[in-house]
């Protein structure tokens, strides 16, 4: 098979290395991709992921048998929708159902209507009604752009006056431009964060490893969010009974739901825990694989990815026996000094190979080409996994080759897995 996929991030060359060990795959091809998803796939960088008819007409063009569209923009606009109309099959969701991350005002009536646990809320589309509102309410509080926002949507505030100014950057100030058109207020949760990331067909939902993000810039989980510093996999917070629960209380109810909604969810979600003294509630979904979440789940896959991908736009995911590896894996991200605010890129990279010789895969996330070599071209650069026998060795592993790979202002936190590391 030829097989597309769509994206340029770590994330994106985490799945196509998984997707170069399948045997159902004979061409690779990437697009836009990055330099390091360059060394295993064809890449296409002057199409951009977000442009449906260009991906479209790429697939045609080059005869791809499979698309894989990852991320969540080109999920929202239409992609899958698009290629499946020209006769191309895709995984992912369509439109509609990716709005379980396009819009967080939808997913979370959906949650409301049907009993799933999640943070007590209120939606807005005016200004001063959402500052009103502030004023009856006591912090930590939190509040959402409800379109996508690369992420950086949410402002956990400490204080009321800086949850009024997060409105106000959000619906008059146009900080996430029609994503902050309307907002959600909602009741800050308190408790350790785990994701579920779940291949399902729409009429089974199989959970893959869960794993733990790390969000804030710097060690402690100090600074400012982030898309993702680092991340680790299996969680030892998601046990028997604590996976047994989250499937009772919220992915078979949330399956359910979505069917009895009358749309049909297949690809992954991505299901974001609060682990509370209540009981798991859900934070929020994501519509694709979670990065850098991926670059620790997928390492430990031992089944087809590729065959997972078919059986899930056919609908017979349930006939599949999906394996995962013993052990652990964990991810360093090595990010441009400034991020997530401003950076500087063209960055000469040093100590690849010497990373990978320690055992190690590293994915590129914003890298380029040059004559000199691989350089920065983003503010999250590259994502560094490592596996282990236990947390503890994969988290050893994985800080022992990142080390070896140095650029100007080369950040990361020093602290992933530490609190889990027992």
């Amino acid at each position: 098979m030829k097989v597309l996929v769509v994206g340029g991030g770590g994330r994106e060359h985490a799945v196509c290395k998984k997707l170069a060990e399948s045997p159902l795959v004979d061409a690779l091809l990437c697009a836009p991709g990055n330099a390091g998803i360059a060394q295993t796939a064809q890449c296409f960088p002057d199409v951009k992921a977000t442009d449906v008819e260009a991906i479209v007409a790429l697939a045609g063009k080059e005869h791809v048998d499979f698309v894989c569209v990852t991320p969540d923009d080109p999920l929202a606009l239409g992609c899958v929708d698009a290629l499946e109309a020209a006769g191309i099959a895709a995984f992912g969701p369509n439109a509609y159902a990716a709005q379980m991350e396009a819009s967080k005002i939808f997913s979370k009536n959906l949650m409301k209507k049907y009993g799933i646990p999640t943070a007590e809320s209120e939606v807005f589309t005016e200004m001063d009604a959402a500052l009103a509102y502030l004023d009856t309410r006591r912090a930590p509080i939190v509040v959402k752009a409800d379109g996508l926002a690369l992420g950086k949507g949410v402002v956990v505030a400490g204080t009321i006056e800086e949850a009024r100014q997060a409105v106000v950057d959000m619906m008059q100030g146009g900080k996430f431009g029609k994503s902050g058109a309307r907002v959600l207020i909602e009741e800050c949760m308190f408790g350790r964060e785990v994701t579920v990331l779940c291949f399902t067909d729409g009429k089974c939902i199989v959970p893959m490893r869960a794993s733990q993000d790390h969000k804030r810039a710097y060690d402690g989980d100090k600074g400012p969010n982030t898309g993702g510093m680092g991340a680790f996999a299996p969680s030892p917070l998601y046990t028997e009974d604590m996976a047994k629960r989250v499937t009772d209380e919220i992915l078979l109810p949330t399956l359910r739901a979505m069917n009895a909604e009358g749309f049909t969810f297949k690809g992954v979600l991505y299901v974001g825990l609060m682990l509370t003294e209540d009981g798991p509630k859900v934070v929020e979904y994501n519509a694709r694989f979670g990065d850098p979440e991926t670059q620790a789940v997928l390492p430990l896959l031992d089944s087809d990815l590729m065959e997972i991908m078919m059986a899930v736009r056919e609908q017979r995911l349930s006939e599949l026996d999906i394996r995962w590896k013993d052990g652990a894996a964990a991810c360093i991200v090595l990010a441009s000094g400034g991020y997530p605010g401003k950076y500087e890129s063209g960055k000469l990279i040093s100590g690849l190979d010497d990373a990978a010789a320690a055992g190690a895969t590293v994915y590129h996330a914003g890298t380029k080409m040059t004559d000199e070599g691989y350089v920065t071209a983003g503010g999250r650069v590259l994502g560094v996994t490592a596996l282990g026998e236990t947390l503890g060795d994969a988290v050893v592993n994985a800080y022992a080759a990142a080390r070896k790979i140095h650029f100007d202002g080369v950040h990361m936190r020093t602290d992933i897995g530490s609190k889990d590391c027992k």
